[in-house]
């Protein structure tokens, strides 16, 4: 009869132990699971790192989010101030047909601050995304003002082009935690094809400049050329949100200096000097 007692406390002994390590188990996988969804949430919540293509085309991750490389900086500018004046007439190459046989630009409507609308063209309208979306609409009234519109006719005896013709772009100069200033010199060129007479206007200006972040497209595979551009423009985590004269100390002639100064300082209604 005492064996028997003793075997029966062994078995719930076992039972007991065989009950609290279970329950330890199970307690230790609920805290992993709640560790596992924090850290899930937090990344989810944390911001893409930024990679920076350089110079020679490698790309670099920072850690800093606001940082950007002046070189990066001055090719945004140049590439995007020299695609708002391509004012060629013709859309864009999509294909090898598109470069031997370019289809002509239809050009997009944008209402003026005068009441009317006028067309810029498509390429003009795809760097504007560049820009604040605050900057982007007023800056782009303007832009249809002085774009000829002689460049969307098909007749050569009307067509005029336009582009522009950067002589410098000045070094970033950091006015805040990921904001810069840029001056660049150059000249808005247009050309009308029936007599090669061409009209030649400064454009000096004072771009400020601020890094954003940038979340490409979900679903890339169905989405169209004209979105594809627009998403290629604004993943240089760049933007531009103020263009201003700028006023040179120096002539064109002595470029090879850095003194440069703001025209008023303030923000200015014509972007033709």
């Amino acid at each position: 009869m005492t064996r028997l007692l003793e075997k029966k406390q062994r078995t719930k002994s076992i039972l007991t132990l065989f009950a609290i390590a279970t329950f330890g188990l199970h307690l230790l996988t609920l805290v992993l699971l709640i560790f596992q969804g924090l850290t899930i949430r937090q990344l989810s919540l944390q911001k893409p790192p930024n990679f920076v293509q350089l110079i020679d085309g490698k790309n670099v991750g920072i850690t800093d989010n606001l940082s950007r490389e002046p070189e990066v900086i001055r090719q945004f500018v140049s590439k995007t101030m020299t695609s708002m004046f391509n004012w060629s007439g013709k859309l864009p190459p999509q294909s090898i047909e598109d470069i031997s046989k370019p289809k002509p630009d239809p050009g997009i409507l944008i209402p003026t601050s005068q009441g009317g609308s006028q067309k810029i063209t498509t390429t003009s309208w795809i760097a504007s995304f560049a820009l604040a979306e605050d900057f982007r609409k007023g800056f782009l009234s303007k832009i249809a003002e002085i774009t000829p519109q002689d460049v969307f006719y098909n007749n050569p005896s009307q067509a005029i082009n336009g582009q522009l013709v950067i002589k410098r772009i000045y070094p970033p100069e950091k006015t805040n935690s990921g904001q810069w200033r840029v001056g660049m010199v150059a000249d808005i060129v247009q050309k009308k094809l029936s007599n090669n007479q061409t009209i030649v206007t400064p454009f000096n200006k004072d771009l400020l400049i601020r890094s954003v972040d940038y979340f490409p497209y979900p679903q890339s595979n169905i989405s169209t050329d004209i979105q594809k551009a627009i998403y290629s423009v604004r993943a240089d985590k760049l933007e531009i949100y103020e263009i201003r004269n700028l006023c040179l100390i120096d002539e064109y002639n002595n470029l090879n200096q850095d003194k440069f100064k703001v025209c008023g300082g303030k923000r200015t209604d014509s972007f033709i000097k």
